[in-house]
């Protein structure tokens, strides 16, 4: 498989005081290219726990992760943080803009913070808006854009830099039913048009439907 992620035996667990609290055990999952996959199941079942590996803001303590097929383990912080920002993408429920910048100032960033170059950014930010259907808001800032054109904007942002994996918390948890089936519908085109994985955690059935695949958790294990 040509996985954009793949996660074999991995393990986590959390120190609660002197208790051990396991949160996967033993997960074996491989996300292809292009892929959008649902992360389902309760509060507490490890759908955070995978997110937080997967994106590189957490360390198995057993089993092997590796991103675009560069396995992760070894890796210092330094490269961990440069991996994250050259194959990684995030969606949250919150949108996580920022508030002084503009549309197109928000969707830019990860390319200014990677060092591309003005005219590449100005070119890729363009063509990014104009996919996601925001062209002529990329004057705006965010507090004059509806939840649904400001998560519009967050998947741009996120797909801005060609990542190989894109992480999603709750991406529609906040939107309502017709804003939630265009926002997945955005992702599943941009995802399978440029190559992106996208593995979504979710409670929403509404976006279950729409992917892929879906993959239940439950006590740390896959159903």
């Amino acid at each position: 498989m040509n996985a954009a992620v793949e996660l074999r035996g991995v393990r986590k667990s959390y120190r609660l005081g002197s208790h051990l609290i396991p949160a996967l055990q033993g997960v074996d999952l491989a996300v292809a290219r292009g892929e959008l996959l649902a992360l389902t199941g309760p509060s507490g079942s490890g759908k955070s726990t995978l997110l937080n590996l997967c994106g590189l803001i957490d360390t198995a303590d057993a089993g092997e992760i590796a991103i675009g097929g560069r396995p992760v383990a070894g890796l210092d912080e330094v490269q961990r943080t440069l991996l994250r920002r050259d194959a990684l993408g995030f969606v949250f429920q919150g949108f996580n803009l920022v508030p002084v910048m503009t549309v197109a100032e928000n969707v830019d960033y990860p390319l200014f913070i990677a060092g591309v170059p003005a005219a590449e950014r100005r070119e890729r930010v363009a063509a990014q808006l104009a996919a996601v259907g925001l062209h002529d808001h990329a004057g705006h800032r965010p507090d004059a854009l509806s939840g649904g054109q400001r998560q519009r904007v967050a998947i741009a942002r996120a797909l801005v830099k060609r990542p190989k994996l894109v992480i999603a918390d709750e991406p529609t948890a906040s939107l309502d039913s017709a804003t939630a089936d265009q926002v997945l519908a955005l992702m599943r085109e941009r995802g399978h048009a440029e190559g992106a994985a996208f593995v979504i955690a979710t409670h929403d059935a509404r976006l279950t439907k729409r992917c892929d695949r879906t993959v239940a958790l439950r006590d740390g294990r896959i159903e």
